[in-house]
């Protein structure tokens, strides 16, 4: 069993290496008390170990490899599905994935971020960090399923969009501020879940939509723990500090009312159960779609236009 990427699963990942040890041993009635006796272990100190996770902890599991990316959501819930590529301009951006497929029976436009798994792929993906050519890959999507009448689909999870200078060169920020304006006036419904990191514009690229949900240990925010304590104390040491100061949690983002709802992921989170966090996914999805359906366009362009403008409210003393 591979080590584990957040240091407060160790427990956890030491009764698994257990179990997964007596599950080689010959069946016999001994063993599999041992084993039911763990896996009851396993389950009372998982609950007690997510029970207490700080904000910097849930930015951890957010960032775990093996959480859900887009291509995993669309493997489980999607038909039909033909990825399409290139922005039509410069060049592919594997780090966006964009396609047209069948959810549930509906024809849907799915655009979302892809991390990627292992080094090799990792780096095609270059972590998840799109450039310019991505997010015009994703709005040359988009403008096809609001000529065809398809609900857009979108699933975020990025550190944020790549910050090199070839990047920089080809327009990252006005590509992101294009993506924005076009989001906010496309004439059919947007859904969007945030399913690890919603990181800065990178994030919110693909994030302007009639209904957002975030799973229950992702995180959303204008820039990294590590970038915040960077900036302001010129240390990145302070990042758990940064992260409860900028309350990226899916609670925090709930009750600013900077997303719809935030979904329960298994217990372990969605890396633990990734078939269960599909499914969960899939039912609000479907649930969202037959509400915004049933709206008129003028109903849903008002209702885009009035959720984002409401925002940022504040109250003055």
């Amino acid at each position: 069993m591979a080590v584990s990427e957040v240091p407060f699963e160790e427990p956890l990942t030491e009764l698994r290496r257990r179990i997964e040890e007596l599950e080689a041993y010959p069946d016999d009635r001994r063993r599999e008390r041992e084993i039911e006796r763990l896996n009851g272990r396993l389950r009372k100190e998982t609950r007690r170990v997510y029970g207490q996770l700080d904000r910097w902890e849930k930015t951890l599991v957010a960032r775990h490899s093996d959480r859900p990316h887009t291509l995993g959501y669309v493997e489980r819930l999607m038909d039909d599905w033909v990825e399409l590529h290139g922005d039509r301009s410069f060049a592919d951006d594997p780090a966006i994935v964009a396609g047209l497929a069948r959810f549930r029976g509906r024809p849907v436009a799915v655009i979302g971020h892809q991390k990627g798994r292992g080094t090799t792929e990792k780096i095609r993906r270059n972590f998840g960090q799109p450039r310019p050519e991505g997010y015009r890959k994703a709005l040359r999507v988009m403008r096809l399923a609001e000529r065809f009448g398809r609900p857009i689909l979108t699933f975020v999870d990025t550190p944020g969009a790549y910050p090199g200078i070839g990047a920089e060169e080809r327009g990252q920020a006005e590509a992101i501020a294009r993506n924005l304006l076009e989001m906010a006036s496309l004439r059919v419904p947007i859904v969007v879940m945030i399913t690890g990191e919603g990181g800065s514009g990178g994030a919110l690229a693909l994030g302007v939509g009639d209904r957002v949900f975030m799973l229950q240990y992702s995180t959303y925010s204008v820039i990294s723990p590590e970038g915040c304590a960077a900036i302001l104390w010129k240390d990145q040491a302070r990042k758990q500090e940064a992260a409860e100061a900028m309350r990226v949690s899916a609670p925090d983002c709930l009750e600013l009312g900077i997303v719809d709802a935030v979904l329960p992921e298994p217990e372990g989170g969605a890396h633990s159960d990734p078939d269960a966090t599909c499914e969960a996914v899939g039912r609000v999805v479907a649930e969202a779609l037959d509400e915004l359906c049933a709206l008129s366009t003028e109903q849903l362009l008002e209702g885009r236009y009035r959720r984002f403008r409401a925002l940022g409210r504040f109250n003055e003393s």
